[in-house]
C-alpha cells in the first residue's frame, strides 16, 4: 500500500489555467514498483502542468468547460467514487483520487500492485483508501484553525517536512499531520491489532468529539390548488473523533424531537459496525404510518482519523418550514420579480441568520436594480448577477414578507458570468439558508 504522488491545486477560475499547483510531492520508489506490478498497462506520472489541465478538465472546472462533452459528460461516465482516470499522452492515469474543498483541489495517485487490464475492482485496491486517508489528513490540517492566506501558506510550507514524517517513500504511516508537527521525531509504530484500511494511524491527546448535524429542504411549491407542493428534507451527520487508541468502540445515539417524523433511507459510513435492521430497513418509497421506527438511532462504529459524514438521512415532514412565492417576468433586458415568504408556525422564529440567494444564469451583470423590501436587506452582486436578501435572526411577528423590484441587466460580455444549462428564461430558483 503506497502512494506514487501527491498534489494541491488551487482552483482559480478566471486565471489563464483556472488553477495553480501549490504543492505536489513524487516518490520514484513507488514509481518504479507500479512499473514492475502494471507492465504493458503502466502509465507514467505526467509534470505538473499537463496534470493540472487533464485533472481540471476532467473535474469540470475550466472556464470553457461549460458544453457537454461525451468522452466526460456522458451518462456511462457518471463518476460517485472521487476516483478518475485522465487522459495522458494518449493513455489514460488511473486510479486518480481526486476532490474540491474549500477552493482546494486535493489530489493523489495510489500504487495498484497489479496489471491495470482489465481494471481491477476499486475495493481491492487498498492503496485507494490510504490515498483518501492522507488526503483528508492534510485537509483537516490545513484549515485547522486557519484563519487567513498567512496561515495557510505557513502550512504549505511545512508539508514537505510533515510528509516526510507522515508518509516516508509514499507508505501512509500517520494522517494525523497536526500529531507529526508536535511530535516531529515521529517514528513508526507496530501495532499489534490489526486496522482497517481507511484508518492508517492513531492519535495522541486530548479526546475529544465534534457532531454537527445538517438538513437541507429542497421543495417545489406551485401556489395552486390542482397541482400538490413537493419538499423533500436530506440530513447529514458529520463526526470528528479525536481519541486515543488503535480502534476505539463510539456509539452516537440521535433521537427525533417531539412529534418528529422518522428518518428514512438512511446510509452510514463503512466505519459503522452493526445496526439495528429496522433503521436499514424504513425506505421513503414506503408509506409512513404509526409502526415506522422512529428511533433512538444508534450507530456503534470505530472512527477514522479525519472528519467524516457518519450517516446519510431523508425524513417526511408535514410541511415545509418556509413557504414561498416567487414570480419573475421578463421584459427586454429588465426582470420584475416578486417574492413572498412566511414562516411556518410549527418552525422555531430564532436563527442564527437567514439569508435568501436569488442568482440569475445567463445574463449579463446588473447594472441597475429598484426594489422595495418589507423587512429586512438586499444586497447587489452585479457581477454575479446575484441578490442576497439578508432576513436577519428571525422573521417579523406576522411570519410574511415580502420583496419585489425591476432588475436591469447588461450585455453578456465575457463567460465568467454564470451559466447554467437549466435555468434558462423563466426557470429560476430562490435558496435560503439558515
Amino acid at each position: 500500500m503506497a502512494l506514487r504522488a501527491v498534489w494541491l491545486i488551487s482552483h482559480e477560475p478566471g486565471t489563464p489555467l483556472c488553477g495553480t499547483v501549490r504543492f505536489s510531492r513524487r516518490y520514484p520508489t513507488v514509481e518504479k514498483r507500479a512499473r514492475v506490478f502494471n507492465g504493458a498497462s503502466y502509465v507514467s506520472i505526467p509534470e505538473d502542468g499537463p496534470f493540472l489541465k487533464s485533472l481540471l478538465f476532467e473535474l469540470r472546472l475550466l472556464d470553457e468547460d461549460k458544453d457537454f462533452m461525451e468522452s466526460r459528460d456522458s451518462c456511462s461516465r457518471i463518476n460517485k467514487t472521487s476516483v478518475y482516470g485522465l487522459p495522458v499522452g494518449g493513455e489514460e492515469l488511473w486510479p486518480v483520487v481526486a476532490f474540491l474543498k474549500n477552493g482546494i483541489v486535493y489530489a493523489c495517485v495510489p500504487l495498484v500492485e497489479q496489471t491495470l487490464s482489465p481494471r481491477p475492482p476499486l475495493i481491492s485496491i487498498s492503496a485507494v483508501s490510504q490515498g483518501f486517508e492522507l488526503l483528508f489528513g492534510i485537509q483537516d490540517f490545513l484549515y485547522s484553525g486557519q484563519k487567513n492566506d498567512t496561515e495557510l501558506n505557513t502550512k504549505l510550507s511545512q508539508l514537505p517536512d510533515l510528509l516526510l514524517q507522515a508518509c516516508p517513500f509514499g507508505t501512509l504511516l500517520d494522517a494525523n499531520l497536526q500529531h507529526s508537527l508536535d511530535n516531529i521525531n515521529f517514528a513508526s509504530v507496530t501495532h499489534p491489532q490489526k486496522q482497517p484500511a481507511w484508518k492508517a494511524g492513531t492519535y495522541k491527546g486530548k479526546p475529544q468529539v465534534s457532531i454537527s448535524i445538517t438538513e437541507k429542504v429542497k421543495s417545489m411549491q406551485y401556489d395552486k390548488q390542482d397541482i400538490a407542493d413537493t419538499w423533500q428534507v436530506v440530513g447529514a451527520v458529520t463526526c470528528k473523533c479525536d481519541l486515543e487508541g488503535i480502534m476505539p468502540n463510539v456509539t452516537i445515539s440521535l433521537s427525533l424531537p417531539t412529534n418528529g417524523s422518522p428518518l428514512q433511507d438512511i446510509l452510514v459510513h463503512p466505519c459503522v459496525t452493526s445496526l439495528d435492521s429496522a433503521i436499514l430497513t424504513s425506505s421513503s418509497v414506503d408509506a409512513v404510518d404509526d409502526s415506522a421506527f422512529s428511533g433512538p438511532y444508534k450507530f456503534p462504529f470505530t472512527p477514522p482519523l479525519e472528519s467524516f459524514n457518519l450517516c446519510y438521512y431523508t425524513s417526511q415532514v408535514p410541511v415545509p418550514p418556509i413557504l414561498g412565492f416567487y414570480q419573475m417576468k421578463e421584459e427586454e433586458i429588465q426582470l420584475k420579480i416578486t417574492i413572498n415568504l412566511k414562516l411556518h408556525e410549527s418552525v422555531k422564529n430564532n436563527f442564527e441568520f437567514c439569508e435568501a440567494h436569488i442568482p440569475f444564469y445567463n445574463r449579463g451583470p446588473i447594472t441597475h436594480v429598484e426594489y422595495k423590501v418589507s423587512f429586512g436587506q438586499l444586497e447587489v452582486f452585479r457581477e454575479k448577477s446575484l441578490l442576497i436578501w439578508n432576513i436577519g435572526q428571525k422573521f417579523p411577528k406576522s411570519m410574511e414578507i415580502s420583496l419585489s423590484g425591476t432588475i436591469t441587466f447588461g450585455a453578456k460580455s465575457h463567460e465568467k458570468e454564470p451559466f447554467d444549462h437549466i435555468c434558462i428564461g423563466g426557470t429560476a430558483y430562490l435558496k435560503i439558508g439558515n
